[in-house]
């Protein structure tokens, strides 16, 4: 993302109550380093955590507080701001804004420009992880996806509460590459994006399995990704405990079988496939039909191979753009390059597996990506950036092979 990537975009910056305020101060600082004019409407509540004179200094524009100001209702002020504005990006968004804002309330400033804006509107979320998780709050978030508002996190980590997990307001310099990524064409528009992600279970008995280690979040974050650069983009997801991105149609499967048929009844359909999923490569030969007691000291498995996803894909006679992953532990270049070429695929990301703060479990990782001719290094960063990146390194390769 360059440093001009906002240049003459004016931004609607909505600050509201939550800790996380002080890093909107940050974040007006980006907004403007990138180019954008930046106009910052506060709640009441968030004065209380940081003053609007520091965001006069910071956006260079006063800061506008109440609804019924009345020099700037004599023009309809808060309609002329709402008009104003190129994207407008609530940051810290509170659970409480969340809920009015999805109920259609309009009693602040803030919540009256939401309302009578046209132009893109996404918010940053903020609060407690408990809060986030709150079944009130995912219906609230469903509500907006569903009208068309962006959600800009929340990222996972340690909260001010003491607390860890999600709920996180993402980093200013984050947030300003996702409001580029509202004005920058789609570079997968019209284009129709197939992902597997998470692992595959291969049962052994009915409460037992042999899987791989994969939490989905990088298949997760490419399938998101994806979706940003206009796709539509079908997920095919093993059990993981993610929900859905939004604006992704989402098919829930268990085994490598599963993931097999559904892959399979929709590649054809398809202009690009990542397989991002951690397929078991072998499941028992035969599954028991009940729990296996503990009554032996040795208990003797015998395996098969599952089906070869990324391979049968790849077969297609009228096959799409193939993506691999390979995670490795060892020797990484010599195994992604023999891996891409053994399954006839158009490009592979490697990751180096075992490293700490990267990889299984972690919301950072790192990737090598090779093709025919060609390689970028993508260095660690967390999985959201990363994705985004990786998709840019797919269009290109897509639209190169394919001119018209």
């Amino acid at each position: 993302m360059t440093a001009m990537s906002l240049t003459s975009k004016r931004i609607l910056l909505g600050v509201t109550g939550g800790v996380a305020a002080y890093k909107a101060a940050d974040l007006v600082r980006r907004l403007r380093e990138a180019g954008a004019e930046v106009r910052v409407v506060m709640t009441r509540a968030a004065t209380q955590f940081v003053t609007p004179l520091t965001f006069q200094a910071l956006s260079g524009n006063p800061v506008h507080l109440d609804l019924l100001d009345p020099e700037a209702e004599a023009g309809m002020g808060h309609i002329q701001l709402a008009r104003w504005a190129d994207a407008v990006l609530v940051a810290p968004a509170t659970a409480d804004f969340m809920a009015r804002l999805a109920h259609g309330l309009a009693d602040d400033l803030l919540s009256t420009l939401c309302l009578a804006t046209d132009a893109p509107l996404a918010l940053a979320p903020a609060m407690n992880r408990l809060m986030w998780a709150n079944p009130a709050t995912q219906d609230n978030r469903r509500v907006l996806e569903s009208r068309g508002v962006h959600l800009f996190g929340p990222a996972e980590g340690g909260q001010a509460c003491g607390e860890t997990g999600p709920g996180r307001m993402l980093e200013p310099a984050e947030l300003v590459e996702r409001v580029a990524g509202l004005f920058a064409p789609g570079r997968l528009s019209g284009l129709t994006v197939l992902i597997t992600a998470g692992p595959t279970r291969e049962a052994i008995d009915p409460v037992r399995f042999i899987g791989n280690r994969s939490s989905g979040k990088m298949g997760y974050a490419v399938a998101e990704a994806a979706a940003e650069a206009g796709a539509q983009v079908v997920l095919v997801s093993g059990p993981v405990a993610l929900p859905a991105p939004p604006r992704v149609e989402c098919v829930r499967v268990e085994s490598a079988e599963e993931m097999h048929r559904a892959v399979m009844a929709r590649a054809g359909a398809c202009d690009i496939f990542i397989a991002a999923a951690a397929v078991a490569d072998y499941r028992p030969r035969v599954q028991a039909g009940q729990k296996i007691k503990k009554d032996r000291q040795e208990l003797e498995l015998v395996l098969e191979r599952t089906p070869d996803i990324l391979a049968a894909v790849a077969a297609l006679p009228q096959r799409p753009f193939v993506v691999g992953f390979a995670a490795e532990t060892e020797r990484l270049e010599e195994h992604a390059h023999a891996k891409r070429i053994r399954k006839n695929l158009d490009l592979i990301a490697a990751n180096q597996v075992g490293r700490p703060g990267s990889g299984f479990e972690s919301d950072d990782n790192a990737l090598q990506v090779y093709w025919e001719g060609g390689s970028e290094a993508l260095p660690l960063m967390p999985k959201s950036r990363l994705a985004r990146q990786l998709i840019s390194i797919i269009a290109e390769r897509y639209h190169a092979k394919n001119p018209t």
